[in-house]
């Protein structure tokens, strides 16, 4: 067993409340405006957004919708998610997390009623721009979280991470031109009963007085409204109305469908016949020096024959499998780097000896990497495991990012840059979902060469062609390499990594699968 020289909890910040919290479109009627600040709201998942070379060939699409003070524009972002209906993951920014860290002095002006909340000074611009910037581009951001009780800016920040669209809204969020260049749609929200819909907004959700809302709003809202926000009305692409706006926000949502559509590209296909494309095949040892594979001594020949033997009762298969992700981690350790240690023994003789010198955590690819994880915690002591869920789409094949737990090694960038990623999955075949697993610990910041991925098989005419080429940094340590990715056809078959396919006009399902292979891993170790 390895320990680590500093560890990290297991649970570390995986179920802190600073996470995104997700909620269906269904739920947009009933949460109050102030819960759905800052949400990631998903549907059928984050398809693809890079091509074969693993780079980025399109970013999020960004709507900022700007407006006064309780003009409705949080109102007018939950309509147009509404209107989108069916579409991969979104992101509501709200520029009310960006107002600056505040003084103690400038709490107890705050408290009176005596700061200007609406000027552009009183929010972090440059933060807000970077924040957005780094959505747009499909990398991971922590945003800050501001509590108007308290008038102070939180030491806690939010992860955000895998949004297609976003929906950034705030009164400055046209006023600024760095937020105007990430934007793709403006959005200016007009309504005339501002004032009213503050006066009830503060005193029911902020705690504040009706006397204290009208002092404000006098003193500061309205000049401020009428001198920066009321001028950025000519940057809107559409001014949405306060009230019977759903010509408008139709508008929107079907310039932001076609947007999507146009950006959608076909990704699994080409991973499946890359090898069909490329020089002839060259034994893996040879086409890729960080392509690490278990020596075939009698004992791994034996468990590999007990696991691919589709008679093995699932008894021994779950014991053999443990087994051998066991002696696999054990090899991908060897590919951490280390410093010497002298350490004094019980007979008070010095030895020197090796420590781990790297942080480091793992990520399953849910449900099939799921089968390494015992093999994982019995090697490194108190190791973090996040996961990530990905599956094909059912009528296209592509990969779909549904869901991610990261630990927080992972998710906040300047330790992600230090930290090396275990990367778990069953088997490699198309690649299609172990190249999103990887580009999306490259959106996190994680280096190339600090992903080791562990695996059971890897088929040689399969998706490694393509993510050698893409992340030749990258380490994969396998069990064996298989010599055929096969087509088939088949009715019905789950979509995961393990088979992974697309439907046809006939209603039958086109997949490619690994040969020999041990079928579903996932399947015979867990049902």
């Amino acid at each position: 067993m390895v320990e680590q020289s500093e560890p990290i909890a297991l649970n570390s910040s995986l179920d802190r409340p600073t996470l995104s919290r997700n909620v269906t479109t269904s739920d947009l009627g009933r949460l109050p405006l102030q819960a759905m600040k800052n949400t990631v709201l998903k549907s059928h998942g984050r398809p693809p957004w890079y091509g074969e070379d693993g780079l980025p060939i399109s970013d999020a699409f960004v709507v900022g919708i700007a407006g006064g003070s309780a003009s409705g524009k949080t109102h007018v972002a939950r309509q147009i998610v509404k209107a989108l209906g069916s579409i991969p993951s979104v992101v509501i920014l709200s520029q009310d997390s960006f107002y600056r860290k505040h003084s103690p002095e400038q709490v107890v002006l705050a408290h009176a009623n005596r700061i200007d909340f609406d000027h552009p000074d009183a929010i972090d611009m440059p933060l807000f721009a970077a924040c957005l910037a780094d959505l747009k581009a499909c990398r991971q951001t922590n945003i800050p979280i501001y509590s108007f009780s308290e008038h102070q800016r939180l030491d806690e920040t939010k992860y955000l991470y895998g949004a297609a669209v976003i929906i950034t809204e705030g009164i400055l969020a046209l006023h600024d031109p760095a937020l105007r260049r990430v934007s793709d749609i403006f959005v200016q929200c007009d309504s005339d009963l501002m004032l009213a819909r503050r006066i009830r907004r503060d005193v029911k959700e902020r705690g504040r007085t009706v006397d204290g809302v009208l002092d404000q709003y006098l003193r500061y809202v309205k000049p401020s409204y009428d001198n920066f926000v009321l001028p950025t009305a000519r940057h809107a692409d559409i001014i949405v109305h306060g009230s019977d706006n759903s010509v408008a926000i139709d508008l929107i949502a079907t310039h932001i469908r076609r947007q999507l559509k146009a950006r959608a590209t076909g990704f699994r296909p080409q991973m499946a016949t890359a090898s069909k494309n490329s020089s002839p095949v060259i034994p893996p040892p040879l086409m890729w020096q960080n392509l690490v594979v278990l020596p075939e001594t009698p004992q791994l020949k034996g468990i590999l024959t007990k696991l691919r033997d589709r008679t093995t009762r699932r008894g021994d298969f779950i014991f053999f499998v443990d087994r051998l992700a066991t002696t696999l981690v054990e090899r991908a350790i060897e590919q951490l780097p280390c410093s010497p240690k002298t350490v004094i023994t019980p007979l008070e003789v010095e030895y020197e000896g090796k420590v781990l010198d790297a942080r480091l955590c793992g990520v399953t690819v849910l449900r099939s990497g799921g089968p390494l994880e015992r093999g994982l915690r019995r090697v490194v002591h108190n190791v973090p495991i996040g996961s990530l869920l990905i599956q094909s789409d059912a009528k296209t094949g592509e990969p779909l990012l549904l869901h991610l737990q990261l630990p927080v090694c992972v998710r906040e960038r300047h330790l992600a840059q230090d930290t090396y990623v275990f990367l778990l999955d069953a088997q490699i075949g198309t690649g299609a979902s172990a190249f999103m697993a990887i580009r999306i610990l490259l959106d996190h910041g994680v280096p190339q060469d600090h992903i080791i991925f562990v695996t059971f098989l890897v088929a040689k005419q399969g998706g490694i062609v393509v993510i050698q080429k893409a992340f030749p940094q990258v380490k994969i340590v396998c069990s064996a390499v298989d010599e055929h990715l096969s087509e088939r056809w088949l009715e019905v078959m789950d979509a995961d990594s393990e088979g992974e396919g697309v439907d046809d006009d006939a209603g039958g399902r086109k997949v490619w699968v690994i040969e020999p292979g041990m079928g579903h891993i996932g399947d015979r170790y867990y049902l």
